[in-house]
């Protein structure tokens, strides 16, 4: 079955369904709501103006999460305003913890394949396909990521 975006009810039901998911991927490199919503917003227009043609649900999902942190990445560049981590993280992640602050307080090359990995699910062959770069440089982003995050969470736990 393809999948074409062709008509406002199909756009409507992927604004829906995916949103969620954009929001998390693009506050991930912007930790900033509002921010992180007009990257989104930016992603479902490039759909209405492209209307791609995609091969299944993965296909489309990838490729908006790709468009939401692309115009995250060309947002952060030129972001001057900045809200305190914990009073966006709740709105756009369901469970805020500790980890979860951990994780966005890493560097974006390292927050993006982790938010990717395990919040998203995606392996790091997608991953790689996700951000446009090699696999062996997501795999090594997710490992050293990882590390970060160890050394960060064993800190707290000596406090």
């Amino acid at each position: 079955m393809m999948y074409d975006p062709g008509t406002d009810a199909y756009i409507e039901a992927v604004v829906r369904k995916y949103s969620p998911a954009l929001l998390r991927a693009a506050f991930s490199v912007l930790r900033n709501t509002a921010d992180a919503q007009d990257a989104v917003q930016e992603a479902f227009l490039r759909l209405l103006e492209k209307r791609p043609a995609f091969n299944d649900e993965q296909h489309e999902k990838a490729w908006l999460i790709r468009v939401a942190i692309n115009a995250a990445k060309n947002m952060r560049g030129a972001a001057a305003r900045k809200e305190p981590l914990e009073e966006n993280t709740a709105f756009v992640y369901e469970e805020y913890s500790e980890t979860l602050n951990a994780v966005l307080s890493l560097p974006p090359k390292y927050r993006t394949v982790i938010h990717l990995y395990y919040y998203e699910g995606y392996s790091i062959k997608e991953i790689a396909a996700i951000l446009e770069i090699p696999e062996a440089t997501a795999g090594t982003q997710l490992a050293r990521g990882r590390e970060k995050l160890k050394t960060m969470l064993k800190g707290e736990d000596e406090i």
